[in-house]
């Protein structure tokens, strides 16, 4: 009896990602042309955009009437090859008409990163938490003519951190912030476990080196904290117990979102974020950062004009065009392509992240950025059939 019971059991376990699986591959595609532009592809797994190719995957939305979106090869950006050898696909090499014919071919553009590959990244000749020449990035006058031509056309726009950050030259950016009512603060920040620069190798030495340069060498830090850096070089760092009362920031949904999105009320993020300002009376906030500071950390910022909340989503979604900036590396997640062949997977999100952990990004995926953006691609479906 108990052997009966336990094959059952075991034939049970087999047979549920099996039927997952089958009614995922019997779920017809929709077809949605989205340019995807990602300037920082180090490997051909395509870490910075492979949350977007997750969702895609699992929703079954193709390039084609048939084909899936490959995380490898369907973008344009930089194309890693063997040997420090590489090739550009980006939209500079377009000419007026093929940017124009992209964006009526296209029905929505997504920019997931524009940070771009650096020589000591690329050709591992140096320190990789140093900075040094840039081999490709920023956003590049053919990136800003599609921006304008989706606009435009009134088609589906998402960006995200670093958009506009270095190394965007400061008359695209400007020309960026004009176009869609929002303004980089200049700062962009990140959580760190721990500040102690005797073991914590993560934090970019150019970062500790300017922050020595500014306070006589000293670098006071051992406990967890956040780091804000700008684009005059300038750091201020803010740590748990002196400035902080929680060093982790947390994303905050109001209700309405909440349910529009299904998104969490509140959901730590330990990664890069930017501090953008909104023009509030064309942009609506969706969610934002939240800095739990103590008065101390409350004077210390307040001294380098950096808000303890600030956007986190913004969208503008009416007539005339449709937008969406989100202020991290949100589609920067670990994440295994793989799981998204899957349908229903959402149901067994527990087993692919340890919340013990508190640097763990895989809760993020699971409970943020997959809902978000599957409702926006889905509401964009519908709005467009």
């Amino acid at each position: 009896m108990r052997k009966k019971l336990f094959r059952g059991i075991i034939i049970i376990i087999l047979a549920i990602p099996l039927f997952m699986w089958l009614a995922w591959l019997v779920t017809p595609n929709t077809k949605l042309v989205i340019a995807i532009i990602d300037k920082t592809v180090l490997t051909k797994k395509g870490q910075e955009h492979i949350s977007l190719n997750w969702v895609l995957n699992n929703k079954k939305y193709t390039k084609t009437s048939e084909d899936p979106y490959e995380v490898s090869h369907d973008y344009f950006g930089f194309f890693p090859k063997d040997d420090e050898e590489f090739k550009l696909k980006g939209l500079e090499r377009f000419s007026y008409p093929k940017l124009n014919q992209l964006s009526e071919d296209a029905d929505l553009v997504y920019f997931t990163d524009t940070y771009g590959i650096y020589n000591n990244e690329w050709f591992h000749d140096g320190d990789i938490n140093e900075r040094s020449g840039i081999l490709y990035g920023g956003l590049s006058d053919k990136d800003l003519q599609l921006l304008r031509l989706m606009k435009e056309k009134k088609k589906l726009i998402i960006t995200e951190f670093n958009t506009i950050g270095s190394p965007t030259a400061r008359e695209n950016r400007v020309k960026f912030e004009k176009l869609f009512q929002l303004r980089w603060t200049g700062w962009t920040a990140r959580y760190f476990e721990n500040l102690d620069i005797r073991s914590n190798d993560e934090i970019p030495a150019w970062l500790v080196r300017n922050y020595k340069n500014a306070h006589q060498g000293n670098w006071p830090f051992k406990r967890s904290g956040i780091a804000f850096v700008n684009d005059k070089d300038e750091v201020v760092i803010i740590e748990e117990g002196v400035h902080l009362n929680r060093a982790m920031p947390q994303i905050e949904t109001k209700q309405e979102f909440q349910e529009e999105y299904g998104l969490p009320e509140s959901i730590k993020y330990p990664f890069w974020f930017d501090i953008m300002i909104p023009d509030t009376k064309v942009n609506t906030i969706v969610s934002s950062f939240d800095i739990d500071l103590t008065s101390k950390g409350k004077e210390e910022l307040k001294k380098y004009k950096i808000p303890a909340s600030f956007p986190a989503v913004t969208r503008h979604l009416q007539d005339d065009y449709k937008f969406f900036y989100f202020s991290g590396d949100f589609a920067d997640n670990p994440v295994s392509i793989e799981s998204s062949y899957f349908k229903w997977i959402g149901f067994f999100k527990n087993f692919f992240y340890d919340q013990r952990n508190i640097m763990e990004r895989g809760s993020f995926f699971w409970n943020y950025y997959k809902p978000l953006l599957t409702n926006i691609l889905e509401d964009y479906d519908q709005d467009r059939s």
